[in-house]
């Protein structure tokens, strides 16, 4: 089940229960295992998880949201995965260097890594946020995840946040789940039709499916006509670089059977 899936299944279960009976306590002991940190100051964590619709909806008007936690997580974010770059990428060039850092910062980025950690099982969210968005989801999934690197940073300290940020994105390379380079299929497939003397590829959205809060899109693409790849996503954009990257090897062989 997909961390999205999971965190909408979870706030299902939520739906017409009274704000002082929606969950507010955190395992903590698993959210350490998940971590790989023993957490000193559970406040801060609990803070960390808090979004803002919990804290509104809840009667504990001394509870604060993570989001002041999530400004400070960007900082230190930024910082770490700036200077690691840095040092495992010795040939890049500034601009290169810049563009993947936003790639590994991004909402996207950070939602994986969230997912990695199963961060959706410890959020503490109101009730009535089911009916936001698949892309609304991603944005409160990696807002915690910043926070919660913002937590690590105030109680353990810059090395403790550095090697978590650093360990996350070891793990989310090596899943594949995450990559320093750009995989923009649809302008590789662009690039080689047009080398091979082909049109331009076109693609259409040949299904949707699912509730407009979780919707799955289906995309396939034609080149002169002729269909080289479909591909699925949770939105078109995405739909049409799975169906992109599903094309290159389809062309590469019609191109070298000629």
């Amino acid at each position: 089940m997909s961390m999205l899936r999971r965190l909408l299944t979870r706030l299902r279960s939520f739906v017409g229960a009274s704000p002082e009976h929606t969950p507010a306590e955190i395992d903590f002991k698993n959210l350490e295992r998940a971590l790989a940190y023993s957490i000193h100051d559970r406040q801060l964590f609990q803070q960390a998880l808090s979004h803002r619709s919990y804290v509104q909806s809840t009667a504990n008007t001394a509870g604060s949201s993570n989001e002041r936690l999530e400004f400070l997580g960007d900082s230190v974010l930024n910082l770490v995965v700036g200077e690691y770059l840095y040092r495992n990428e010795p040939l890049a060039q500034e601009g290169a260097l810049t563009k993947n850092r936003a790639r590994l910062v991004n909402r996207k980025a950070l939602s994986v890594l969230a997912n990695e950690l199963h961060l959706d099982e410890y959020i503490l969210i109101s009730p009535q946020t089911v009916q936001i968005s698949s892309r609304g989801m991603e944005t409160i999934l990696s807002d915690a995840f910043e926070a919660v690197v913002g937590a690590l940073y105030l109680d353990g300290g810059f090395e403790q946040a550095r090697m978590f940020i650093e360990r996350c994105l070891r793990t989310a390379v090596k899943r594949g789940t995450l990559t320093f380079t750009d995989e923009n299929f649809k302008s590789q497939l662009l690039e080689q039709s047009q080398a091979c003397g082909l049109g331009i590829p076109r693609y259409v959205t040949v299904k949707e499916a699912g509730p407009d809060h979780d919707r799955t899109f289906t995309v396939e693409v034609f080149i002169e006509n002729k269909s080289y790849g479909t591909g699925i996503g949770k939105n078109k954009k995405d739909a049409e670089q799975a169906a992109a990257a599903h094309a290159l090897p389809r062309i590469a062989e019609d191109t070298a059977s000629e």
